[in-house]
């Protein structure tokens, strides 16, 4: 992992650039600590796990499964570095801003199985507006691991609320889970809702109340 210097550093570092002389900034997100996916490793251990089922792995349909779930696997669990680009707020915006129904999918680290829904993000601008398509990434950037929904919802706060530094943060995540749906107690097209609630969004009833009105249409 790089850090803004371009040396290596360790660890989870959202650490902003320094910032370039115009308005536009730049704060370089890299992949927290990720190790390398060995994908071999990985596909053998695809193989014994069907041999352990009773599958017999060499049949003409199954021989280039095990190459075919580790390089599933290894894309489900990479977060993809991006630039989350801000400007200044110069015409003082302070009202919110919201992106809706951001679709993303993660994998239940208690099952492996996978789990998939929408977030809907939503900040009140402080001192700088962030880029709007950064906030999917945000969110596709936190999926890319083994989670649970309540931390995955946390993570997007706290990262806006860490790096952008605006006046409040709201985050509100809808899915349906697999391992509730195909297994256990199979209860098909049910949605687990989770919220994370920073500065104002939290502290204060009317701008609680327009958030979750203007984010999902309820209460």
């Amino acid at each position: 992992m790089l850090n803004a210097g371009g040396e290596q550093s360790t660890g989870d570092d959202y650490s902003d650039l320094q910032e370039p002389e115009v308005s536009e900034r730049r704060l370089h997100v890299v992949t927290a600590g990720t190790p390398a996916i060995d994908r071999p490793r990985a596909a053998a251990a695809v193989r014994e796990l069907l041999d352990a089922l009773g599958v017999d792995a060499t049949t003409a349909g199954l021989a280039g499964t095990p190459d075919r779930v580790a390089r599933a696997y290894a894309e489900l669990l990479t977060p993809e570095p991006f630039d989350a680009t801000t400007f200044p707020n110069d015409e003082g915006y302070d009202e919110l801003v919201i992106e809706k129904a951001i679709p993303f999918s993660s994998l239940c680290e208690h099952h492996l199985l996978p789990f998939s829904g929408v977030a809907h993000v939503g900040y009140l601008p402080g001192d700088r507006l962030l880029g709007l398509s950064k906030l999917a990434r945000v969110v596709t950037f936190f999926s890319r691991r083994l989670q649970v929904q309540e931390r995955l919802t946390t993570q997007v706060a706290d990262w806006l609320s860490e790096t952008l530094q605006p006046r409040g943060v709201g985050v509100v995540m809808e899915a349906e889970h697999s391992c509730l749906s195909t297994r256990g107690a199979r209860v098909n097209g049910a949605r687990t809702v989770t919220s994370a609630l920073r500065g104002l969004i939290r502290e204060d009833e009317r701008t609680r109340t327009e958030f979750f009105m203007l984010a999902t249409g309820r209460l």
